[in-house]
């Protein structure tokens, strides 16, 4: 898929403050993360996107982390409704702004949860993950709006799996017929035909990686991943990462791409 346009949202004075599971990285510095998200940022122009910046909500610490909030795919946008009961309010000013590109928005409605992290897409497929944000009920609503607009969908369960957050913790699509996994990611049949590049166990944190237009976001700092996706002729482009890592977030996390 060609991307044209992000959303993303702009790290709020709370951001300190989010959920995480990853205290031994230590206390973010917000004053990194926002020059960290400015650079992102910068790099999503230079992948040729048109980029809604909106401002910071101080009333969420993760409200930065836009992908929980929606699900796009190109005949329909859903807006979700995370798992996380702090991050409930998030979706209102999303869904407005979304409004403006996508008029007619679909809803996960409760009890279901559904968190856009947890949502893989690939060639008109989508794969959904049931995790500790994702429960059987979001995911029934999201497969039967998804098929109604002529998409499939299948559902993984990697709730037993406590280095996963969020389904693309630890999978990524980057087109072509080719996902890069983190090592001992589970196995499903979803994928079966793929070409599949397996990171090592320490360079983990780099399978959640981005495919936007002719480019590949990687996190800086795992020189293994970043040799191998070059030694296929893809362009990459590395940044860092680190104040949005101890919050458990990663590249996909900070936009929605469309």
């Amino acid at each position: 898929m060609h991307f044209t346009k992000a959303l993303v949202r702009v790290p709020g004075s709370t951001f300190v403050d989010g959920l995480t599971s990853s205290g031994d990285l230590g206390r973010p510095d917000l004053s990194k993360a926002l020059e960290q998200h400015g650079e992102y940022c910068r790099v999503l122009g230079e992948c040729g996107l048109e980029i809604t910046v909106l401002p910071a909500d101080g009333r969420y610490p993760d409200g930065t982390f836009v992908e929980d909030t929606a699900v796009l795919a190109e005949r329909v946008g859903v807006i979700t409704r995370p798992g996380a009961p702090s991050r409930a309010g998030e979706v209102q000013s999303i869904a407005a702004a979304l409004g403006r590109f996508r008029p007619e928005l679909e809803q996960i409605e409760a009890p279901g949860t559904v968190d856009g992290g947890d949502i893989c897409e690939f060639d008109g497929h989508f794969l959904i993950g049931l995790s500790e944000r994702t429960n059987e009920a979001g995911a029934r609503q999201l497969g039967r709006i998804l098929a109604l607009h002529g998409y499939s969908h299948s559902t993984l369960d990697i709730r037993g799996h406590r280095s996963l957050l969020h389904l693309k913790s630890g999978i990524s699509y980057l087109g072509d017929r080719r996902f890069v996994v983190a090592k001992g990611f589970p196995k499903t049949q979803a994928t079966s035909g793929f070409e599949i590049i397996e990171v090592a166990s320490e360079e983990a944190y780099a399978a959640n990686c981005i495919r936007v237009n002719d480019y590949v976001l990687i996190a800086s700092g795992y020189p293994g991943l970043a040799a191998r996706l070059g030694n296929l002729g893809l362009q990459i482009k590395s940044l860092d990462m680190s104040e949005f890592r101890k919050l458990d977030g990663g590249l996909s996390c900070l936009s929605l791409r469309f």
